[in-house]
């Protein structure tokens, strides 16, 4: 049996971690001692190290615990490992390409200030750089994208 420390070793995971996968779900304590000293059991590193896995992957904690779910009661969780990876690459892939939308609008913006004189604040404005964009695109279709 492994005390909350040890575990942590075991799983090279900082004691914080492991003792917050406790409080959320992830891991249970097999038991506990009278001076309230919670013990793990080997297995309990191994939950750990899947864990850290498979956040590495892009899963989140509650698609995790909904996977060991499944791992607990003698079910496969692959299926829905590959439908939460597939939904995944799905929102990266439209993160990614906002972020270049973004990134070209960016760069566009920044070409024409470069063009354009320092400002000073005149209680109308207060940087014209970036009220300038205005004029080039609907600040509403900007504020969208955001």
């Amino acid at each position: 049996m492994l005390t909350v420390n040890e575990l942590a070793i075991k799983s090279d995971t900082p004691a914080h971690v492991v003792r917050y996968y406790v409080r959320i779900g992830l891991i249970q304590p097999a038991s506990q001692q009278e001076n309230g000293y919670r013990l793990f059991t080997l297995q309990d590193a191994v939950c750990i190290r899947f864990v850290r896995m498979a956040k590495h992957l892009g899963f989140t904690l509650n698609e995790i615990k909904q996977i060991t779910r499944h791992a607990d009661i003698g079910e496969s969780p692959c299926d829905d490992v590959r439908k939460i990876i597939q939904h995944r690459i799905q929102e990266n892939r439209a993160k990614i390409e906002e972020m270049i939308k973004m990134q070209t609008h960016m760069e566009q913006a920044l070409e024409r200030w470069k063009q354009m004189p320092d400002g000073v604040p005149n209680g109308n404005s207060i940087c014209h750089l970036i009220e300038s964009i205005e004029s080039h695109e609907d600040p509403e279709h900007f504020e969208a994208k955001q």
